[in-house]
């Protein structure tokens, strides 16, 4: 009898253990890591929202952090110890002048070869003045995006008074068969004026999802430019990068199943099967703007 029983709760044992193999059940609920701190486009306000719906609605584990003690400062992220736990991060950074210490979480994380999702003013996530020992991160893009080495130069826009008109991109990388782009419309508006970034960036290996025509540019030599694409850095880590992300932007309901897919394709996740619905994402573009008196 008694050998029976430990051969039943081996037999037990084995075929969960199998299961586990198999499915991957029990999963810990993947940890998604925003870093946050643009002076102009309120990612400090639109990336919570994402993030509390990827709790609610997607069963991810969130932390969001932020340039202290507002957007303006560039010299300080607490918290940035966090992505060494992280599954996925998600930058939305522009021109900061971090200390070592924290470049430095930045850089284990980036070379581990995890996953990026990256937004618009990432492209110049860092401006460290010329001789700087970090000066090299002024043009990180190019090695962990697929986006040009900083501002300047190839890299620039069309003019704060323009927007974009979005389209799927139909020419050769079967874009629309993507799982990134289920559900994103065809063609949409957004207020972001466009980045040129063409014709040097993406790289040749990425995959153009789509492609942003300016709407009343100010320039005349106005050229369509990707907004959106998928690639394989350096490191051999997964990146969705998108030059979109105005404030406005975030309102456009395929914008934000542009956003939700790439998070979950970043993660080697299916897009979910059945869109949770519309979010409400109601931020103000402000511009750059002064640190308020007392921070």
């Amino acid at each position: 009898m008694n050998g029976k029983f430990l051969l039943a709760n081996c037999v037990v044992a084995l075929s969960f253990a199998a299961f586990v193999f198999f499915t991957g059940f029990p999963q810990a609920r993947p940890r998604v890591v925003f870093v946050t701190g643009d002076h102009e486009y309120s990612s400090e306000e639109t990336m919570p929202i994402v993030a509390a719906e990827l709790e609610k609605r997607y069963g991810m584990r969130t932390t969001v952090l932020r340039s202290y003690p507002d957007e303006n400062a560039e010299e300080d992220i607490p918290g940035l110890e966090a992505l060494s736990n992280a599954d996925l991060a998600v930058f939305y950074l522009r021109w900061r002048r971090l200390p070592k210490e924290q470049v430095e979480h930045i850089r284990k994380y980036l070379d581990s070869g995890k996953p990026v999702v990256a937004f618009r003013t990432t492209t110049h996530a860092f401006n460290y003045p010329k001789g700087h020992e970090l000066e090299k991160w002024n043009a990180f893009a190019a090695d962990y995006l697929g986006a040009p080495p900083g501002w300047g130069g190839e890299h620039y826009h069309y003019g704060h008074t323009s927007s974009t008109d979005v389209m799927i991109n139909n020419q050769g990388t079967a874009a629309a068969n993507d799982p990134i782009l289920a559900g994103v419309d065809k063609s949409f508006h957004v207020r972001s004026w466009l980045y040129h970034v063409a014709p040097n960036y993406p790289p040749g290996d990425a995959k153009r999802l789509l492609i942003g025509r300016a709407v009343n540019p100010e320039r005349k030599d106005a050229v369509d430019n990707p907004v959106a694409w998928t690639w394989k850095n350096k490191a051999g880590g997964r990146v969705f990068m998108t030059t979109l992300g105005h404030p406005e932007d975030f309102q456009v309901e395929s914008v934000q199943r542009l956003i939700i897919n790439a998070i979950h394709w970043a993660l080697g996740k299916p897009a979910p099967t059945k869109w949770a619905g519309k979010i409400n994402i109601d931020v103000k573009y402000h511009g750059i703007r002064k640190t308020a008196p007392g921070k």
